[in-house]
């Protein structure tokens, strides 16, 4: 990514997120995440965002916690204001927090509030400043749809992961049919403009997986997936129902994927 292109990306990116009133000056608020959003802005959003982290503590992380039965090396890609490096710690393993934006209300410098202590890097998905080996479990936190070719970030991440290291995605949306998600996309830029005066399409991230893609993605860099289908509650599977009353495109899922390489 050129300078002047994450540059924007960023500014766009702030601008967004300052809009949706993500953030706070309270410490508390960000000891809560993911479980409750003290600030009332996002509440709906942390809910289910809660919920995955619920599932994917007590459904995978524990059942690599048993596996290894030692702290874990995770690295927590996509970290935003740190929230789930910050859960990791409180359960004795060693996260590194990366992502690209540092804002100190919503990115890298928002870790100031958790009182505990564990490393933040700015760096790319593509270009991980690691050496080959190094993390046994690695975590796109709501991220991975951001990257702009999947097969190049998995291949990265492949090279700093330890043998039968695992890689989870987590709040990405999935949909049965690439049509689906290319409409979602469609749909969103179209927002933004009006909303915000541009389309929020400086980097021209994917977005979304469709099923398709992820059966390639297993087929091309040998990744046997695990898909979990947490529980969101009745208003969220009636979602697609809804939408087919109202001829309107399929809502995503968010399937949790489990993924080790072979």
């Amino acid at each position: 990514m050129s300078v002047s292109t994450r540059q924007r990306f960023l500014e766009d990116y702030r601008t967004i997120r300052s809009a949706e009133g993500r953030g706070s000056q309270d410490s508390s608020y960000y000891r809560a995440l993911p479980y409750e959003d003290l600030s009332g802005k996002n509440s709906s959003q942390w809910a289910i965002r809660g919920k995955s982290y619920r599932y994917f503590g007590r459904r995978i992380l524990s059942e690599i916690e048993r596996e290894t039965d030692r702290a874990l090396d995770v690295l927590d890609l996509g970290a935003g204001n740190c929230w789930l490096s910050y859960r990791l710690s409180q359960r004795k393993h060693q996260p590194v927090a990366l992502d690209i934006f540092a804002d100190p209300m919503d990115g890298l410098k928002a870790a100031r509030h958790y009182g505990c202590s564990f490393p933040v890097l700015e760096a790319e998905f593509d270009h991980l400043p690691f050496r080959a080996a190094t993390f046994d479990l690695a975590i796109f936190n709501a991220s991975i749809h951001y990257s702009t070719d999947y097969r190049r970030t998995l291949l990265e991440l492949r090279r700093c992961l330890r043998p039968a290291g695992h890689v989870v995605i987590i709040d990405s949306p999935v949909y049965r049919l690439r049509e689906h998600g290319e409409k979602m996309r469609a749909e969103r830029h179209d927002y933004f403009e009006k909303r915000y005066g541009f389309r929020s399409d400086a980097v021209p991230s994917l977005e979304y997986f469709d099923e398709d893609t992820i059966a390639q993605l297993a087929k091309e860099l040998n990744i046997k997936w695990n898909i979990h289908r947490p529980w969101y509650g009745l208003n969220w599977w009636w979602r697609p129902w809804k939408a087919c009353l109202l001829g309107r495109r399929p809502p995503s899922n968010f399937w949790i994927l489990d993924g080790v390489f072979a």
